[in-house]
C-alpha cells in the first residue's frame, strides 16, 4: 500500500494542473479511456497524443518519443489497469534511463471503462514500489494536489526518468476524445515537428 495513504484526487483536476505546468512544447501521450478524455478536455494541444483502443501502450509510445526527441520532455498519462498490462516497460525505462521521460499513473483501483472491475492495486499492489524496484529512482506518490504539482514541476525541471502515481476518484470523464485516428496521429506528428 502507498505510504501515508494519499488523498483521493480528482483526475480531471490534476490533469488540468499538469497541463497548466507545461511551458516548452512538451509531448503528452494520453492512455486510453478517461485519462485520455480528461487530457482532451484540459486543453487541446498539437503536442498531445490521444490514444484510441491501445490499452497499455501510452508508456511504451512515450518512451519511443522520448528516445526519438531527447531534447523534448515527454509525459505519459496512464491508468492503473493499463500499466498492469505493460509492467515490463518500467524495467526497460530503468535500463535506458531517458532523462526526458515522465510517467504519471492515475490509480482508481479499477478498470473503470469496462465495468469497474478491481485492479491489483485494490488488493495492495503499490505502483511506486514496483517502479522503484524496476530501477526508476524518482518514483513517488502524490499525497495531495500540492504534492502532485510539486512532483510534476520537479519532473519537468530535472533529469528523469520520473514516475508519479496519484490515487484518483472514479468520476466520469467530462468529455470524449474525437475518434479520427489518422487526424489525431497527423496533428501529433505536426506538433512534434516531424510532419508538415
Amino acid at each position: 500500500m502507498p505510504p501515508n495513504q494519499p488523498k483521493v484526487l480528482n483526475r480531471f483536476d490534476i490533469t488540468k494542473r499538469l497541463v497548466a505546468l507545461l511551458r516548452n512544447d512538451e509531448a503528452v501521450v494520453g492512455g486510453i479511456g478517461n485519462t485520455n478524455f480528461d487530457l482532451w478536455a484540459a486543453g487541446r494541444r498539437p503536442q498531445n497524443f490521444y490514444m484510441l483502443g491501445s490499452m497499455g501502450l501510452a508508456i511504451p509510445i512515450a518512451l519511443g518519443v522520448a528516445l526519438a526527441q531527447p531534447k523534448r520532455r515527454v509525459v505519459a498519462l496512464e491508468g492503473d489497469g493499463s500499466l498492469l498490462m505493460q509492467l515490463g516497460a518500467l524495467a526497460t525505462i530503468a535500463t535506458l534511463q531517458p532523462k526526458n521521460l515522465i510517467i504519471v499513473v492515475m490509480d482508481n483501483r479499477a478498470y473503470q471503462i469496462t465495468g469497474s472491475q478491481p485492479t491489483a492495486s485494490a488488493f495492495g499492489t503499490d505502483f511506486v514500489a514496483i517502479a522503484r524496484g524496476a530501477g526508476i529512482q524518482q518514483s513517488d506518490w502524490a499525497l495531495d494536489e500540492a504534492s502532485f504539482e510539486q512532483l510534476t514541476a520537479r519532473a519537468l525541471a530535472e533529469e528523469g526518468p520520473s514516475f508519479i502515481a496519484a490515487r484518483i476518484d472514479d468520476e466520469p470523464a467530462v468529455a470524449t476524445t474525437e475518434r479520427d485516428p489518422a487526424q489525431l496521429r497527423d496533428r501529433f506528428m505536426r506538433g512534434l515537428g516531424v510532419k508538415e
